[in-house]
This record gives structure tokens, sequence and C-alpha cells, in this order.
């Protein structure tokens, strides 16, 4: 975990001076405060089109939230804020050796209120995010978006893309399992242990995959149903799998939405994750499988997933990519330096940033161990792009001769395939949790 305790980082002076001048007072959040907590919990529920939060969801959001950096923007003498934002510190899975990691700058809670929209409150805020992490030495930020118009203008790429999955149980032909896979079991779990076996295993399976950062007790707590106020909580079940050695090497939650119009339900996958190739396929026969059951719906499957070569018909699989994780790079030799390549390369980035904080030239050399060197240059560059681009292919998830395609970099084909042949991964990046 990241030493760096975002709490420490002072707001931002440049965004404190301009939302002052709009006569905004832009500061940290004291959630201890009883009224500050309740006004940033209620700006956060409005945000996002939530109901208003009774007391105890308050106290439940301030026991997560107590452990970030909580900004709020206020109006004179209001106590509700019009604008909110938190951030913390955070390890995310980067290609190499299993554990590689890199310290980012998680942004979360991002709402503006509908009075005062169009303000320059939430680039003040974006921006004052990534002015802070800079400050602090964090090289890189990272966010998923409900929007995904809005991250671009800031430098953000879409960097990890997933796929949303609906099965048709009854056109699917089922899933085999090879006799191997005899040793692993599937058992129902209940929630007590269902919320320890998704933060175990999530935080085991997690350091193998590139994108995935490490969740937090309030998620695993909704996703096993056991959050006050939480309508389908009653509804949520658990299973996990189990290997030869009675260890769990897989969890899945899951609720069963009943059909009105004939006795069966439809299976919604709320949080699946596996450590092995065998507990996977255990997690979705049991899925698939699962008698009197009509569709399986899943989102933020990594887009390799095997599902669809585990049943019998892929066309009973409909798989939709979309965008979910988005990267910023702040400080491109660290960031470049922390993952490990493929393949060898040489070649000279010169990069552009609106912000000028990722802004230059530089030398990447990557050697026959896959370790990466990088050094300033005035050399000429052999690929021009904007940061949001090179944040878009840093994890390997996004295809440089597609965004050379695009017209998002400026390369020769050929340098544009000597790129993805070093960046690409064996496996896609993942990312698995929203934040």
């Amino acid at each position: 975990m990241a030493d760096l305790d975002a709490r420490d980082v002072p707001v931002d002076p440049t965004s404190q001076e301009r939302l002052s001048a709009s006569r905004l007072e832009y500061r940290v959040v004291d959630l201890s405060d009883p009224a500050q907590l309740r006004g940033f919990a209620r700006a956060d529920a409005r945000g996002f089109l939530d109901k208003e939060p009774d007391d105890e969801t308050i106290r439940v959001m301030g026991e997560m939230m107590s452990g970030r950096r909580n900004i709020g923007v206020y109006a004179p003498g209001a106590d509700l804020p019009v604008a909110t934002v938190d951030s913390w510190v955070t390890p995310m899975t980067v290609p190499g050796d299993a554990g590689a990691h890199l310290d980012m700058w998680a942004i979360s809670i991002v709402t503006v209120a509908a009075t005062h929209r169009r303000r320059g409150i939430a680039r003040n805020l974006l921006e004052g995010e990534l002015r802070a992490a800079a400050s602090a030495g964090v090289p890189i930020a990272g966010l998923t978006a409900t929007e995904a118009t809005i991250y671009g203008r800031y430098g953000f790429g879409p960097a990890i893309p997933v796929s949303r999955v609906r099965v048709d149980a009854r056109r699917a032909g089922g899933v085999t399992l090879p006799a191997a896979d005899g040793a692993t079991t599937v058992e129902y779990l209940e929630p007590e242990a269902l919320l320890a076996a998704l933060g175990e295993v999530h935080e085991r399976a997690r350091l193998d995959r590139p994108g995935d950062i490490p969740g937090w007790p309030l998620r695993w707590r909704r996703m096993a149903g056991l959050v006050p106020g939480d309508e389908r909580s009653r509804a949520v079940r658990g299973v996990r799998a189990v290997d030869a050695d009675g260890g769990t090497r897989g969890v899945l939650a899951y609720t069963l939405d009943e059909l009105p119009d004939e006795f069966g339900a439809d299976f919604a996958i709320r949080h699946l994750d596996a450590e092995t190739p065998e507990a996977l396929r255990a997690l979705w026969a049991f899925a698939v499988n699962h008698d009197l059951i009509r569709t399986v719906h899943a989102d933020l499957r990594p887009i390799d997933d095997p599902l669809p070569w585990l049943v019998a018909n892929q066309r009973a699989v409909q798989t939709t990519v979309h965008d979910h994780g988005w990267l910023r790079i702040l400080d491109v030799p660290a960031v470049l330096g922390a993952r490990s390549y493929r393949a060898p390369l040489d070649l000279v980035l010169r990069v552009s940033d609106p912000l000028g904080l990722a802004e230059g030239s530089w030398r990447l050399r990557v050697g026959q161990d896959g370790k990466g060197v990088i050094d300033v240059t005035t050399d000429a560059p052999d690929v021009e792009l904007g940061v949001d681009a090179l944040s878009s292919l840093y994890l390997g998830g996004v295809s440089a001769p597609t965004l050379r395609a695009a017209g998002r970099i400026s390369a020769s084909a050929e340098t544009a395939a000597a790129i993805q042949n070093a960046f690409g991964t064996a496996a896609a990046p993942a990312l698995t949790i929203w934040y």
C-alpha cells in the first residue's frame, strides 16, 4: 500500500483562488463534524440521483470516507456543498511480476449541483486534484466515469475497457468442465462469510491483473448485502470456489430476479472474482447451469473473459465492451519505468499536456529483460501524442495501431506496431470495481 496519505495534501491554491473570485469556498471537508458529514453525504446523493440519505446511511458513508481527502465547494453561508470530490492514494497493479504496482491518485464522488453548472467548478475540481497529486509526487491519477465525455479535456484517457455480458442460459447449452476440474467444488456462503471471501479473494487476485486496485470494507459489505438501507440486500446470495486443499480460490455474489410471467429468474452477478482458471470456470458453470434461470448478467468482466468458450453455443453470449478505468499520467518517467514490457523498444516520445504536468520529450529504451530506461531528450520524436493517448496505451488495453488509425497518435505504421508489441500484455487489463 502507498505510504502517502492524501489527507495530508492541502487544497490546490490555483483552484482555490479561481473559485474564490466567484465567491465560492473550496476547502477540505471535516467529516468528523456531523453537520459537514451530513452536507457532504447529501450532496453526494443529489449528484448521483440517489434518495435523501438517512442517518444510518450517512454514518456508514462517513465511516468509508473518513480515510479519504474530501473536498467541497460552498456558496456563501451554505452548509450543503454545491460540488464535491474525494481522493486517496492506492496501489494499481501494472504489467510485470505478480504484485508490481504504481501508486495512483484515485478520484471519486465528482459532483456539481444542477444549480451551479457551467461556472468552471468541475474544471477547478479536476484540475485541482491533478495539481495536488502531482505536487505530492503521485505519478498517475485514475477514475471510473459515469459520463464518458467529461474527462478527456483534463488529460484522462480510457485505459481499461471491460465487458458487459448477457447469457441466454436456455440457449447456451451449459458449461461442461474439464475432468481435471473435478477437484474444485462450489459451496454456498452465509452473508458474513461472503463478506470475508469477497475481500480476501479480490486482494489476492488483483495482484495478477494490471489495472486493478484494492477494494475497501464498505464496498464488500455492499456486495454482500450487509449495508443498511440497501433494498436488495435480502436478495443477495453467495458461493465460493474451493480447491482440493480446501482453499477459497473464487467468490461470486449474486441476486435472483424473479420473472413476472413464469416460474424462474434472471441471475444477476454483483461481483465475481477468481484467482485460478479452475475457480473461474466453476463459478461460471454454477451461474449458467443453474436451474430455472433465463439469463445471466454480469458487468466489469475483462474483455478476454473465457465465458464464450465455456458454453456450447457462443451465440447465446452477448458481449458489450465499454470504457471503465480512466488513467491520467502525471510523471512520464516514473510511470513508464514502473512496468515491464513484452518486447525490446527504442523510441522518442513527444507528449503534449493541456496542464503542462506531463509535457516533454523522452527516449524509452526497453531491453531484452523487459525493463525500461527513460531519459529526457531533445532528439526528433518517433511518436507524438497527447497525455490522454499515452495514458490509454499504458496498461496495454488499447492498441497503438488503433489509436494511430483514429488520428490520436502521430507515428509510422511500423512504430505503432512496435509500441503495441512492447506495451501489449498476454492478459487484458482489468478493473473489477467502481470507485
